[in-house]
């Protein structure tokens, strides 16, 4: 990876730490589904009629915009506006990391390493204690209906990061480049009706016309973050990345979203983790680990080996 792609790789993980704690911020003053179709609507429009669609069947960016909009951050947005803690929300929602390496396996036939598979073991093991981890201050449990739609959430994220690749092979195998920041604002077309027609059925229309007529500076500042920060640059950066790299190269940066997310709700909302809290993120930041990185001491060790052998009198 070049030292440019690097920078942005890292400024997206930061952004997308942080994205969590706006995100709370943004659901004290408009419901969670119309948070979420207000970001896709304003991060399509007007942009739409300035951009070509993407130079892939529209198949692609009508998944991508289900999946990824929809299903992610449908997900993601309600069950942080019912319970959900943004700190353990950043964490959680990193299973999408192993979602994405098996589906890759099993669809694009990307291969699955021994060490992926036992990161993969670890972290399931720390996600299984953190939902049922005690809340540090008050002694709640991490709920299970906004644990599992979080989990539901990575889920999709990992179902997007593959129809992404999808469309890249197709785009190459056609010798044409892939637009993904045109694939991402047209895409962004496809959440805003299904999500507010959701947030209708959860809330009455007086309670979505008083959050439209009374958006607060918070709120306002809420919804720039997420379109400005998290969704244009963020998206637009990461997709990009993902359809000019591999899958195992990209993810592995997906690990600083957790630090920064605990950081910020630790700072900002004044969110405590208890030890157990502690100990299965760690478990699961440590399974993001050795899924990554795990066969790069593999590497030393062959590499040495060989570098001895070649040196011997």
């Amino acid at each position: 990876m070049s030292k440019k792609d690097l920078i942005l790789t890292l400024l997206v993980a930061i952004i997308w730490g942080a994205n969590f704690t706006v995100i709370k911020l943004g659901l004290e003053g408009v419901p969670s589904l119309l948070l979420v179709a207000i970001r896709f609507a304003l991060t399509a429009f007007p942009a739409v009629f300035f951009l070509q669609r993407p130079n892939v069947p529209w198949s692609y960016w009508l998944a991508y915009g289900l999946f990824a909009g929809v299903g992610q951050f449908g997900c993601l947005f309600y069950a942080m506006e019912i319970g959900m803690p943004a700190g353990i929300a950043s964490i959680v929602i990193q299973s999408q990391v192993f979602f994405t390496l098996i589906l890759a396996a099993l669809l694009l036939k990307e291969t699955l390493r021994i060490e992926q598979i036992a990161g993969l073991l670890i972290a399931t093991l720390g996600l299984y204690f953190i939902s049922g981890a005690r809340l540090g201050g008050n002694g709640e449990s991490v709920p299970l209906g906004p644990f599992l739609l979080t989990l539901a959430g990575a889920f999709c994220f990992a179902i997007g990061n593959v129809v992404i690749r999808y469309a890249a092979r197709h785009a190459l195998s056609q010798r044409v480049n892939l637009n993904t920041f045109h694939l991402l604002i047209w895409s962004s077309l496809v959440p805003p009706l299904p999500l507010l027609a959701l947030a209708f059925l959860l809330e009455s229309p007086q309670t979505i016309f008083q959050a439209l007529t009374n958006l607060t500076g918070q709120s306002l500042f809420a919804i720039l973050y997420l379109i400005l920060g998290a969704t244009l640059f963020g998206y637009g950066t990461w997709n990009s990345l993902m359809a000019k790299y591999s899958t195992d190269k990209i993810t592995p940066w997906a690990l600083l979203v957790p630090v920064t997310g605990l950081l910020t709700a630790q700072i900002v909302l004044g969110e405590q983790l208890a030890k157990q809290q502690w100990l299965a993120s760690l478990a699961i930041v440590f399974g993001l680990v050795v899924t990554n990185f795990g066969h790069l001491p593999l590497e030393y060790y062959r590499k040495s080996i060989h570098f001895n052998r070649q040196h011997q009198p």
